[in-house]
This record gives structure tokens, C-alpha cells and sequence, in this order.
């Protein structure tokens, strides 16, 4: 698949590219701030990876207004600072998390269902982040595919849209402390790609 990853200025962006090149897939790395979407529309890629980042959703350059433009024409696979747009684009509020994570794992629950499918359970990822998608605000549109709990609150950690083929994982899939990241990653262009 030829995959437009958008780059918001992050240093796991290229990890990231490497891991789907990794899976034989063709990639562009554009910043988010360097393209506009009438650009972007003419370069016909099969899907979308909004990357990680350092900042929130309202500060990821294009992406918002890229999965608005694309999320019911394209795949779009959200990562970190990428399943928080999603997450805000489908109306949900992104808040502090309520335990702060850099550069640790947690075990996540799953439903064992879309990206999830023959992936081990828990399953541990890696997690560079301070905000999240709030769980009292998840759109009707979303569901919910992965969660995992910091001390005692559920915290989101995955979801999907409900009919188009748009998914935000909060966790870093290139991190080689995340089990089954390529797996993931795989499952997600064999589904909706």
C-alpha cells in the first residue's frame, strides 16, 4: 500500500516509517505543517497514519482537518497525538491523563475484535503520553477496543469508528517493547486496506 504518514514533529515518527516499510508497505513522511489538504488529495495514497507527537490535537498541524477531509474515503490509522485527533475529531474531549506515562508498558484489555484479532491478552504496549481521549466523552460513532486501568480509572486506550475504517491507538506500535506491534499494525492494513 502506498501510506502518507503525517509527521508532527516527533522523534518515534521514523520508527514508525521503518516499521512500515518493515511490513512492505510504501511511505511518505509529510510534516504536518508542509501540506495542504487540496495537495494532499491529489497524491492519491491508499491510507493514512497520523503520527505521534509532542503537543495536543489543536497544535498536529493538518491532521485534524485530514481525517475530516478522509475519514470516509481512506484508511486512516491514528498513533498517540494521531488517536487523539481521532478521538477529538468524533467529539471527544482530550484531558489530562489521570496518571502521567513516558517511556513505560501497562497491560491492556482488548475486545479481541477489529486490530485486536489474534493478539494476545493482556497485552503490553509501550506509552509515551500525558493526555488522553476522556471516557465520559466517546462519541456514539466510536467504540472502544483497548482500555487499561491507572490506578483504578479505565483509561482509553484504543478505539475505532463504528462504520468507516478509522483506528487511534494511544500506545506506540514501534516500540520494541510493545508485544505484537507489527502484528497490530498488519492487522490493521489487512482489514481496511
Amino acid at each position: 500500500m502506498k501510506i502518507c504518514l503525517i509527521d508532527n514533529y516527533d522523534s518515534f515518527t521514523f520508527n514508525v516509517q521503518h516499521q512500515l516499510l518493515m511490513l512492505d508497505h510504501e511511505v511518505d513522511v509529510i510534516r504536518n505543517d508542509k501540506i495542504s489538504i487540496d495537495e494532499i488529495s491529489q497524491l492519491d495514497y491508499d491510507a493514512f497514519v497520523i503520527g505521534p507527537g509532542p503537543s495536543n490535537p489543536k497544535n498536529a498541524g493538518i491532521s485534524l482537518e485530514l481525517i475530516n477531509y478522509f475519514y470516509n474515503k481512506k484508511p486512516i490509522l491514528g498513533i498517540c497525538l494521531g488517536h487523539q485527533c481521532i478521538g477529538e475529531v468524533f467529539g471527544g474531549n482530550i484531558v489530562i491523563a489521570n496518571k502521567i506515562m513516558h517511556g513505560k508498558t501497562s497491560n491492556l484489555s482488548h475486545t479481541k475484535s477489529s486490530i485486536f484479532q489474534n493478539i494476545k491478552e493482556p497485552y503490553i504496549a509501550m506509552r509515551y503520553h500525558s493526555l488522553v481521549i476522556s471516557e465520559e466523552s466517546v462519541s456514539d460513532e466510536l467504540e472502544v477496543l483497548a482500555w487499561c486501568e491507572d490506578d483504578n480509572h479505565k483509561t482509553i486506550m484504543a478505539v475505532k469508528h463504528k462504520t468507516y475504517p478509522v483506528v487511534g491507538i494511544q500506545f506506540h506500535p514501534e516500540s520494541i517493547f510493545t508485544e505484537q506491534g507489527n502484528k497490530l499494525l498488519d492487522n490493521f492494513f489487512t482489514l481496511y486496506g
